[in-house]
């Protein structure tokens, strides 16, 4: 009994502690931290990057029956306010007050002295541009600070600024802008409009994934578009009326409708009828679908250039139909319109650039968002160059593969070695008799 009185004892003490605890009257801050922010420094973005010079705005309202004469702001390592320039701006409701004083940086701290202490019930703000934030980014949080009534208090933190990490292409945007000839560019209006090397060089890792889904979408989709095509070409060359009829309609309606329409039926019509399918890979579908019609004719054109004697060759042979087709007509096809298909992939390629119409994140989007944010013209440039990466390359193919055969067909191929041998020598031996004749 003696020891529950004991334990009761002790309980109603540590409560009666507790509550003169909380009726005791708690320092109060004479300084409460409203906000701090950090304008964006990125180029064609809306982020805070690190180790970029940029503008830190920190406000705080001065409670009443108090004043300061001092603040001291600080930041996590790395950050730096050396060479900053200081604004400071106090304001009583809509009233601008007449305080002025000194800043002194100190790497990650910066200490603003008034002139004459910021009386109560102050806005005081505090404008810091040329600072910098660490260069490995992340949430970077201003403490610091402040004398009153000649006695320093702690500062409460404010909320987290993100930041972003300084990387090597962010490296060469800041070298591009401490040049001279950077600036006398951006200076005319074209060049600074639909050329700007600062964003041309942040567009290029900005467009990358919308280039590559780009290409993942043609690469995909262009396997089924030549198988299509190839079956679609063998119905319309076929004995049987009904196929050709089918084939016909297939080729004329895609060929002669937009691909922006055809990309419209699927990615709206589809949901309607309860097929609802990726985005991505209904872009592979309709693209394979449209270039198909356009392989088709190409195969068409292709198996009918074949001399009629290769069928009545085959034919004496004892070959059937399908075995002529596979093993004499069609390798003689695909070498031939090799590059007319090439040149249709490119062309299949660059119309990837619809798919951005209905959302699909390929490179025209990220290059519209990205104008969008910026305000420039530059992002659309830098897509176009990537198209060229693609195409250039290919158009290039094309020619080499064109001239190839061209020479091939007038008999100006390459040789065989024996026979080239053969030809050189004999022409070596009547060069000697020519000369023991003379």
């Amino acid at each position: 009994m003696q020891h529950k009185r004991g334990a009761l004892l002790v309980a109603l003490a540590l409560a009666l502690t507790g509550v003169f605890a909380l009726a005791a009257p708690q320092p109060a801050q004479a300084l409460t931290t409203e906000k701090a922010t950090a304008r964006p420094n990125e180029d064609g973005g809306d982020g805070v990057i690190g180790g970029m010079d940029t503008r830190l705005t920190w406000e705080g309202t001065v409670e009443g029956g108090e004043e300061v004469t001092s603040v001291t702001l600080t930041l996590p390592e790395g950050s730096t306010f050396d060479g900053s320039t200081t604004r400071i701006t106090a304001l009583e409701g809509l009233k601008r007050m007449d305080v002025t004083g000194e800043a002194t940086p100190s790497g990650p701290s910066i200490t603003v002295s008034f002139d004459q202490p910021v009386p109560e019930g102050s806005l005081l703000r505090l404008e810091i541009t040329n600072m910098q934030f660490p260069s490995e980014g992340g949430e970077c949080v201003v403490s610091g600070s402040y004398e009153s009534a000649g006695q320093t208090h702690e500062l409460a933190d404010s909320k987290p600024i993100e930041t972003i990490a300084n990387t090597p292409l962010q490296s060469i945007v800041n070298w591009l802008d401490e040049q001279p000839w950077v600036e006398a560019w951006n200076s005319n209006q074209f060049l600074g409009m639909f050329l700007k090397p600062q964003l041309l060089v942040t567009s290029f890792s900005s467009l990358a994934p919308g280039w590559i889904l780009c290409l993942g979408i043609v690469v995909a989709a262009y396997p089924f578009a030549i198988a299509l095509g190839l079956l679609f070409a063998m119905l319309k060359i076929s004995k049987w009326r009904i196929l050709r009829a089918i084939a016909v309609i297939y080729i004329n309606v895609l060929r002669g409708t937009p691909l922006f329409l055809q990309i419209y039926i699927m990615f709206f019509g589809l949901p309607m009828l309860n097929i609802n399918i990726d985005n991505n890979l209904l872009g592979i579908i309709v693209m394979a679908i449209n270039s198909s019609a356009y392989l088709a004719e190409i195969f068409r054109a292709g198996i009918q250039s074949i001399p009629q004697g290769q069928y009545e060759a085959a034919s004496s042979l004892g070959m059937n139909y399908v075995q002529t087709m596979f093993t004499i007509i069609l390798p003689q096809t695909v070498r031939r319109v090799i590059p007319t298909v090439t040149s249709d992939f490119i062309t299949a390629f660059k119309d990837t650039s619809l798919l951005s119409s209905v959302g699909v994140m390929e490179l025209m989007m990220f290059s519209k968002n990205l104008t969008t944010v910026s305000g420039n013209i530059t992002p659309y440039v830098a897509a176009g160059i990537f198209y060229l990466i693609v195409t250039l390359p290919l158009i290039k193919v094309v020619g080499i593969v064109e001239e190839n055969i061209a020479r091939s067909e007038r008999g100006g191929g390459p040789r065989p070695k024996r026979r080239a041998d053969v030809a050189d020598n004999a022409a070596a031996q009547m060069k000697e008799v020519a000369a023991d004749a003379c």
